[in-house]
């Protein structure tokens, strides 16, 4: 069976990027106006005559160093992924790391304050430190959490468009059936069980072209789709066939009967060309599994 992405998740793709970058630019500015105008009210009803561009300059600093920071969120959660497996072993990473989200916060939002200040000829004095730390840090770690489930849920979003692969279970035994044999290794699949948008279909082992680990999921490049299945890359290449699967790198694996070219780059490393046009990276230490082909 066959299974071709909806219309507007195929033309989503070559602008996959800017939409991300986007979507958070739209939250952060819309952030950034609403806080802005809620502190300045609350500042003016308590009698303070404050003009705009002070609680609008303080927003926007504050704002921009949580959006520079955010990639570094997102690249540590891939790092130390979230989920019942792992949250005894990850979590305290997470908590550690919020700290230090802070920290960072807390610096570079000041240094940028006092910069803006000292531009227009005023000052910006912080008189303690520890005082300001301790209150954006009640702030920053809701903020660190509403980063997480932003990324957990787009990931999820992807994942049922693309597409969630498992290994088939095996039929069930006949009644009255001889026993089994006593177990030995486990027969290699040769087909994958594909969920996608409330449909099933079936993924031969052998049309897989390239393998890429993404956290939590390895992610089976079929024919111009993605498919994600919870594994780890070196757990599931125990599964495939070794004359035709090899890995190339710590995190990419690819089928030795797709690859078009190999590209050599400097320091021993190299670059292959898929035959469907992708570019996979080749580390020097697996260079010798290609020739395995």
């Amino acid at each position: 069976m066959s299974s071709t992405s909806p219309d507007w998740f195929v033309r989503y793709q070559p602008w996959r990027r800017q939409a991300e970058i986007g979507f958070w630019v739209v939250i952060l500015a819309a952030e950034v106006v609403f806080n802005t105008f809620t502190s300045w009210i609350d500042l003016r009803r308590g009698g303070a005559d404050f003009p705009l561009w002070r609680p609008a300059v303080w927003e926007v600093t504050s704002t921009l160093v949580i959006g520079l920071l955010i990639p570094a969120v997102v690249a540590f959660e891939r790092r130390f992924p979230l989920h019942w497996g792992t949250l005894r072993r990850h979590l305290p990473w997470h908590l550690a790391a919020t700290v230090v989200f802070c920290a960072v916060h807390v610096v570079l939002m000041i240094a940028l304050r006092k910069a803006v200040h000292a531009a227009i000829g005023d000052s910006y004095p912080v008189s303690d430190l520890a005082r300001v730390f301790a209150y954006e840090y009640l702030k920053d770690v809701r903020t660190y959490a509403l980063v997480l489930v932003a990324v957990w849920s787009y990931r999820l979003l992807l994942m049922r468009v693309r597409g969630e692969a498992r290994l088939l279970d095996p039929p069930e035994p006949a009644a009255g059936a001889a026993p089994s044999p006593p177990p030995g290794p486990a027969p290699r699949p040769e087909r994958f069980l594909v969920r996608k948008l409330r449909k099933e279909f079936l993924v031969a082992a052998n049309d897989i072209e390239w393998l890429q680990a993404q956290g939590n999921y390895v992610g089976l490049h079929v024919r111009g789709h993605d498919y994600l299945l919870r594994s780890t890359l070196t757990e599931f290449l125990d599964q495939l066939d070794p004359t035709r699967f090899a890995r190339v790198h710590r995190s990419y694996a690819v089928n030795l009967d797709h690859v078009a070219e190999i590209e050599p780059l400097d320091a021993g490393d190299a670059r292959l060309r898929m035959k469907d046009g992708s570019p996979v990276p080749c580390s020097r230490r697996y260079r010798d599994a290609l020739g395995r082909g």
